[in-house]
């Protein structure tokens, strides 16, 4: 992929990251804006089909996210696709006693008009198993024990 595109495509591309940059619970309408009503969404947690079922997924993130902000760190598109690597800081009262939490990701897009597909990649265990009561330092130790 190269950074050259179509002024169309770096518009969506930078749509989709100003609604991210923007997006809470309260405006998830927005949504629609720069997805295609049958886009497909995968991430480490779940698979997804439709726009419907997408602000559904979601209205529950974000339910009692107290704090969500994406920095994009680098951007990668051609025509009709783009790789977005980003970090992602978070507040969520039951996660890390509520403290902020970081986590490296990238997004990969697919789009014409809109964008039909999108695959999230990041560490599930920096995200959130880490940060559990209990689980937490379980999941410290065995990344410690396979790093030795």
């Amino acid at each position: 992929m190269t950074n050259q595109a179509t002024t169309e495509t770096n518009t969506l591309v930078d749509d989709f990251i100003q609604l991210y940059q923007a997006l809470n619970k309260d405006n998830l309408h927005l949504l629609g804006q720069v997805y295609d009503d049958s886009i497909s969404f995968t991430d480490p947690m779940h698979q997804i089909t439709g726009l419907a079922s997408l602000t559904q997924y979601f209205a529950k993130l974000y339910k009692n996210v107290k704090h969500i902000q994406f920095e994009i760190k680098e951007v990668q598109q051609d025509a009709n696709q783009a790789a977005l690597f980003w970090q992602m800081e978070y507040c969520h009262p039951k996660l890390n006693k509520g403290e902020l939490i970081r986590v490296d990701g990238m997004s990969q897009l697919k789009f014409n008009d809109k964008i039909y597909f999108h695959r999230d990649y990041f560490d599930l265990g920096q995200m959130l198993y880490e940060h559990l009561p209990c689980m937490g330092g379980l999941i410290r130790l065995l990344k410690d024990r396979a790093a030795k």
